[in-house]
């Protein structure tokens, strides 16, 4: 586990470099991955809460790994959500590809409404500023997420919106 330079761990179970990664990402790039994927999230989300965000039901795939607690833009209630993540100094990045789909997923709308939320990464909890990336910052997040892993390079040529990028700062 290396840190970034505030802190931020990077939390990978497993490494991505092995041939079941590589396996697992042309998988989870594929229709058929991508719905069992999301049809997944509830377990995963599950398994990361019980091993304080150390451990995933996809398995050691060495994606780093965090929890993000946003306020509900419509219910005002706190929702969880696991997401893969990249530190990019300072900062989280995180991208709501939503695998693709036409539609934003609802935890970016909620840090657009609400930008103050809480990430936990190994079992820590951090206090965020959510920031919405647009411009050259937000074509330089998302080109990390696509060289870091596959399934984004897919991701971005099965939707028409443009998917958005968000930095997630350390609050106070």
């Amino acid at each position: 586990m290396s840190a970034s330079e505030n802190g931020f761990p990077d939390l990978r179970w497993g490494r991505g470099d092995t041939k079941a990664a590589r396996t697992g990402q042309w998988a989870v790039s594929t229709k058929p991955g991508s719905w069992i994927v999301r049809t997944m999230v509830p377990i995963d989300r599950w398994i990361l809460k019980k091993s304080n965000g150390r451990y995933t039901a996809l398995g050691p795939f060495g994606s780093p790994l965090l929890l993000l607690t946003s306020t509900g833009s419509k219910s005002g209630l706190a929702r969880t959500t696991p997401l893969v993540y990249l530190l990019n100094g300072e900062e989280i990045l995180v991208v709501g590809s939503n695998f693709g789909q036409a539609h934003h997923p609802a935890w970016s709308t909620n840090l657009v409404v609400h930008p103050e939320a809480m990430v936990t990464i190994g079992g820590v909890v951090y206090k965020v500023t959510a920031r919405l990336l647009e411009g050259e910052e937000r074509e330089h997040g998302w080109n990390m997420f696509e060289e870091a892993a596959r399934p984004y390079q897919v991701y971005g040529t099965r939707t028409d919106r443009t998917i958005r990028v968000f930095s997630l700062q350390r609050a106070g």
